[in-house]
């Protein structure tokens, strides 16, 4: 079985922000993790060279694959920020239709600012994905 790529790391979050050029990306970055601090109450880390995630689970799909993964994450890649959230949280495409100006596919939602989107939606949409990881995996959590 083929092992998971990007795993949790000890490089620091700050200096992968810091080093960010845009200043708006930068800035949104870092109250990104403001934001997701308040709402599960732990600190980030570094996932491979360019995820910032926070907390972990085990997953084990009935392929029998199985690996580590961030419960929230976000990366600041060059097109968008990227949202790491599942694709099946409660109300979902409810959410999706009141966040503002975004793009989505399977279980990624990618931003240009924060000031596009409605916060308080985003909020909901992490609580509602937390909610649901931790009911498909509920032994598996960190």
């Amino acid at each position: 079985m083929a092992k998971n790529k990007t795993t949790s790391t000890s490089s620091s979050v700050d200096d992968f922000i810091h080093a960010i050029k845009d200043e708006t990306k930068k800035k949104d970055c870092f109250d990104l993790i403001e934001l997701i601090k308040k709402e599960i109450g732990l600190e980030p880390k570094m996932w491979g060279a360019s995820i910032v995630g926070f907390d972990s689970y085990h997953y084990r799909y009935e392929s029998g694959h199985e690996g580590d993964s961030p419960l929230v994450a976000f990366s600041p890649r060059a097109a968008a920020i990227t949202l790491y959230l599942s694709g099946h949280f409660e109300k979902r495409d409810e959410y999706l239709e009141k966040l503002g100006k975004h793009k989505t596919d399977r279980g990624c939602i990618y931003i240009k600012t924060l000031d596009h989107i409605n916060i308080e939606i985003l909020k909901q949409m992490i609580i509602n994905h937390i909610k649901h990881i931790r009911e498909l995996y509920p032994a598996n959590l960190e």
